[in-house]
Formats: structure tokens, C-alpha cells, sequence
């Protein structure tokens, strides 16, 4: 499965919502700017009308006065410059704080049923490099492109005001410019588009690669993972030669107008004066127009190439709002804390059902242990019953209503999951356990993480619970970590919990020393504990053995034992070992 990707008209909407929220600063910063280029135009017309007093006859005086008001508007244009440099930044940043936060809001909200299919590679894509992209496009792109479209328009104009019949001859190299261009266009989208996906793919495939070193090496297949990334990189290597020959059309197509141009003003304009038309002075503030409009056009068609490119990685972007939606709230109350599963299935792929029918009560403050083979179901169980992922079939419910009908935040409220993957956050070891209740006092967080056995570590960190942990932090073990997880859990207090093998990184000693000091925290709860340590299932008040994506046999310990079917083997096996 791949995320999608918004076309063009979603983006043009997007693009324009964003706009009219901040209408007023762009107008501001698109004012200053016009003013600064009007001071921009005093120097090609005085220098203009000077010529012309010259050829006519002048005093020292006179131009003496004109090159004062030339350095007057020269030092009012830089500093109307400054002022909309600074405003435009000012701007820049507010849109992409703006973009930011969306996106994160955004990712933050998706469903991980949606997250899981389309794997992290492309994920991973557009909260980098195409962030990235537009960060760069919308801090610096937006006021450059105001600033090349106002000082080309103005310079048309005043062109056209000073010599109508010269400044025809400004566009000789328009037809070119505008087949060069339409032509990039037409073929700039979708060579962009191929780039990101090429980088998303190898972004994807060597963030696996990494992760995976151990297994990698343990399965020898550095060499398939090597040929997986020069494939990727062939890929990405030739999506960028096919934008990079677009830009080789592109530019020096444009370059050919500046050169036809200015040769075109001076030969039409020296006709013109020879026929007593228009004076000197006017073909030379023209000619000097057409030299200004260089810096602007450059820059138009310079962003124009970046803004393809931010155009894309806005596609992509907004494209992350366009996931659907895996529940939908009905607004339904639970009448109390009951979990029930009717003919529960679950398909990854569709056609390939991996649970087929489970039916599951669990009693109010049950402890369920859900056991079995590897790849027996058990942890999809496990999401089904959190409320993770809707299931293709059936139906899981809590006091009469489907897990999927309620809000996230209130369905995090009934059940809970922790599994044996978990991650730190960035900040201190308070803000990292506040994640599950932001009102939390730090009484409530040694509690928490009393509960877990992890206070007396905490208490040894250097600063305490104000400790930063995380990338670039103290580096918490993998078993402090997932302790931390669990301290969340505690916090977060649901009525059911789903615990899937979450102790699995603890050594059996201190597992089971957690999960007695769990004891008292867990009283009173429903607890599901998919487990691979049997201990575990000795003290549950139920065991399910999945097997083959059914439970197989369902009953207290004793009773499985004694009856001398899969769990019996299992429990003989374990206690073996």
C-alpha cells in the first residue's frame, strides 16, 4: 500500500487556504516591495534623462541635483529592502510553522493500520526531505518570487510609459521563453514526482537495512541488501538526470532571451532615433530595463524550478490528509467495561484472512493469557482487542459498542496496548511519561514508575525525573525503556489492558519481579497478556492457545494441563527448558 498523493487542483486549494489565511502580511511585504522597486526604476531614468540633457546641453548644477536624487532613491530602495526582507522572513516562517504543525497533527492522527501497510520508507520521505523542501522553498521562495513578479511588471510599465514604441521590442524572445517553458512544465511534475518516490524508496530501504544489520548479518544477506540499494540508487540516480536534461532545455532557453533582447532594443531603438521617433535617453533607460529584468526573470525561473519541486513535495504532504479514515465515532456511550469478540477477522491482504472467527468474552477484571506459536495470530489478536486496527470481519465491542465507533481518546480511556516495541521520546524523563497524562505531578510519576520497578534508577539519573533522555540525551537500556512504556500505561489507567510480550526485554528474573510488582497496579482490571514466558499464563485466570489464527483451547492452567492438548505440550516443553 502507498500514501496517496494530492493532484494538482488539492494542491491549488490547499496553496490558496494557506494564502488567504495570511493575507494581510503578504500584502504588506508585496507593498514594500513595490516601492522598493519603483526606487529600483529611478536609476535607469535618470540616468535616461540625464543623456538626454546632456546631448541637449546642461549645467553642472543640474546634474548635480539628478545624481542626488539618484543616490536618495538608491538608499530609500535599500532600506524599503531591508524592511520587506525582514517582513518576508517573518512571513516565510509563520506559513511553514503553519505547515508544520498541520503535518504533524496530521501524522500524528493516522491510523496504524493505515501506517503498518505502507510501511516507514515513504513515510519517513515527506516528514524529511520533502519538509525540507517546501521549508526551503516557502522561507525563501515565496519572498523572492514576489519580489521578481512586482519588479518585472513595474519595469514593463514604466517601459511602456517612457517609450511605447522601443519597449516592443523587450519581448523578442518572449515566444521562445514561453515554448521552453511550457514545454519544462508539461514534463517538470511527474520527473519530480519520480524523484521523491526514488528517494523514498531508498530512504525506505536503507533505514530497514540499518535497523536490521543484526539479522541481516545472522542471514547472510548483505549481498541482497547491497544489489536492494544500488537498484534504489540507480533508480534515484536516474529520475535526477531526467529533471536535471528538463533544466538543460530550460535554462538556456531563457538565457537566449536575454541575450536576443537588449540587441533587439538597441538596433529597433537606434532606427527610431535615426527617424527622430524617440530621443537617446529613452533607448538607453530601456536598454538598461531590459539588462534589470534579468536579475528578476532569473529568479522567476530559477523558483519556478524550485517551487516544481516544493509543488511536488506539497502533493505529497497534503496527500497524508487524504488517508481515510479507519472508524468512524458514533457517539455511543459504553455501558460498562465488558470486552467482547464475535467472529473476529483480521486480513492484511485482502483474500488471506490471518484470524478466522474468534469469539472471546472476557469477564470485567479477567486476566486473559493469550499464548501460542510464533505467527500464530496472537498480536493481531492482541490490536483487535486494543481496538488498534478494525477487524475485516466481526466485531469487538466494549459495553455494547464497537472499539472502533469511539473516539481514539476515549477508546485509549477503555483499553490500552502496550507491545515490546517502544520509543523515547526527545526531553526529559517527565515530559517523556506526561505523554500519557499531561497533568501528571511529579508525585504521580514516581508512583508510576514505582509501579514498574523503575523508580530507583530514575532517582539515579543525574537530574532526576528532569533527566534528558532520548537521541542526544542519556540513553536509556532497552529494559528501561520499555519500564518507561509501562510507567505510560500506568498513568494513562484504562480499565483493559493488552500487554503483548510487554516485559519481553527484561531478563525471566526481573520480568517476574515486575510483573508481581505490576500486581497490585493491575487488581480490579481487565489484563490481556499475550505472552511467551508460561509463567505468565500459571497465574491468568484464562488461557488461550492460538494456533493457525483460532484458539485452539481456551480454560484456566490446571485445567489445560490436565487435559493434555497443545497448552500441556507447551507448558511440558517450557518448564524442560
Amino acid at each position: 500500500m502507498k500514501l496517496p498523493v494530492a493532484d494538482l487542483r488539492e494542491v491549488r486549494r490547499h496553496t490558496s487556504g494557506l494564502m488567504r489565511s495570511y493575507r494581510g502580511p503578504l500584502t504588506t511585504v508585496a507593498v514594500l516591495h513595490t516601492l522598493a522597486a519603483l526606487g529600483g526604476l529611478a536609476g535607469p531614468l535618470i540616468l535616461g534623462n540625464l543623456v538626454d540633457a546632456v546631448v541637449a546641453g546642461t549645467t553642472e548644477s543640474y546634474v548635480i541635483r539628478v545624481v542626488s536624487i539618484g543616490v536618495a532613491a538608491i538608499v530609500a530602495q535599500a532600506v524599503l529592502i531591508k524592511i520587506a526582507q525582514r517582513k518576508a522572513m517573518v512571513l516565510g516562517e509563520s506559513v511553514f510553522a503553519a505547515l508544520r504543525e498541520r503535518f504533524v497533527e496530521t501524522v500524528t492522527s493516522l491510523p496504524l493500520s493505515t501506517v503498518e501497510q505502507a510501511g516507514t520508507g515513504d513515510l519517513v520521505a515527506r516528514t524529511t526531505n520533502d519538509v525540507d523542501r517546501i521549508q526551503h522553498a516557502v522561507r525563501f521562495g515565496v519572498p523572492r518570487l514576489i519580489v521578481a513578479v512586482v519588479t518585472i511588471l513595474l519595469t514593463v510599465v514604466a517601459s511602456f510609459i517612457i517609450a511605447p514604441q522601443v519597449a516592443i521590442a523587450m519581448f523578442v524572445g518572449l515566444p521562445v521563453m514561453i515554448v521552453v517553458t511550457r514545454w519544462y512544465l508539461r514534463r517538470a511534475s511527474p520527473a519530480y514526482q519520480r524523484e521523491a518516490a526514488a528517494y523514498a524508496a531508498l530512504n525506505g530501504t536503507i533505514t530497514e537495512t540499518v535497523e536490521g544489520a543484526r539479522t541481516v548479518d545472522a542471514l547472510r544477506l548483505a549481498r541482497r541488501r547491497r544489489g536492494r540499494v544500488d537498484d534504489d540508487l540507480r533508480e534515484a540516480f536516474d529520475a535526477e538526470r531526467a529533471t536535471l536534461r528538463l533544466r538543460t532545455v530550460l535554462f538556456p532557453g531563457i538565457d537566449l532571451t536575454f541575450v536576443v533582447a537588449p540587441v533587439a532594443i538597441l538596433v529597433w531603438g537606434g532606427y527610431l532615433i535615426s527617424t527622430g521617433n524617440v530621443t537617446l535617453g529613452a533607448v538607453t533607460t530601456i536598454t538598461m530595463y531590459t539588462f534589470q529584468l534579468a536579475g528578476p526573470v532569473w529568479e522567476l525561473i530559477f523558483w519556478l524550478d524550485e517551487i516544481q519541486v516544493a509543488a511536488t513535495s506539497l502533493a505529497r504532504i497534503i496527500g497524508v490528509e487524504l488517508v481515510e479514515t479507519d472508524r468512524t465515532p458514533s457517539g455511543d456511550e459504553p455501558d460498562d467495561e465488558h470486552v467482547v469478540a464475535r467472529d473476529v477477522r483480521y486480513a492484511y491482504r485482502e483474500g488471506q484472512d490471518v484470524l478466522h472467527g474468534i469469539d472471546l468474552d472476557l469477564a470485567v477484571g479477567e486476566r486473559l493469557a493469550v499464548v501460542g506459536p510464533s505467527g500464530a495470530g496472537k498480536s493481531t489478536l492482541g490490536r483487535m482487542l486494543a481496538g488498534v486496527h478494525p477487524p475485516t470481519g466481526g466485531s469487538v465491542t466494549v459495553g455494547g459498542v464497537n472499539l472502533v465507533d469511539l473516539p481514539l481518546e476515549d477508546l485509549r480511556g477503555h483499553v490500552a496496548l502496550v507491545t515490546q516495541e517502544h520509543h523515547v521520546f526527545v526531553g526529559t524523563l517527565a515530559e517523556n511519561l506526561r505523554l500519557a497524562d499531561v497533568d501528571a505531578d511529579d508525585e504521580a510519576l514516581r508512583s508510576a514508575l514505582g509501579s514498574v520497578d523503575a523508580l530507583t534508577w530514575a532517582e539515579a539519573l543525574p537530574e532526576g525525573l528532569a533527566t534528558t533522555v532520548g537521541s542526544g540525551g542519556h540513553v536509556l537500556t532497552p529494559a528501561q525503556a520499555q519500564q518507561v512504556a509501562l510507567a505510560r500505561l500506568v498513568l494513562l489507567d484504562p480499565h483493559t489492558l493488552v500487554l503483548d510480550e510487554a516485559t519481553s526485554l527484561l531478563d525471566p528474573r526481573a520480568a517476574r519481579h515486575l510483573e508481581s510488582s505490576l500486581d497490585a497496579v493491575l487488581t480490579g482490571r481487565t489484563v490481556v497478556a499475550i505472552a511467551h514466558r508460561l509463567h505468565t499464563a500459571h497465574d491468568a485466570d484464562r488461557v488461550a492457545v492460538v494456533d493457525g489464527g483460532r484458539i485452539a483451547e481456551i480454560g484456566p492452567h490446571d485445567e489445560l494441563v490436565a487435559a493434555g492438548g497443545d497448552y500441556a505440550r507447551l507448558w511440558e516443553s517450557w518448564q524442560q527448558e
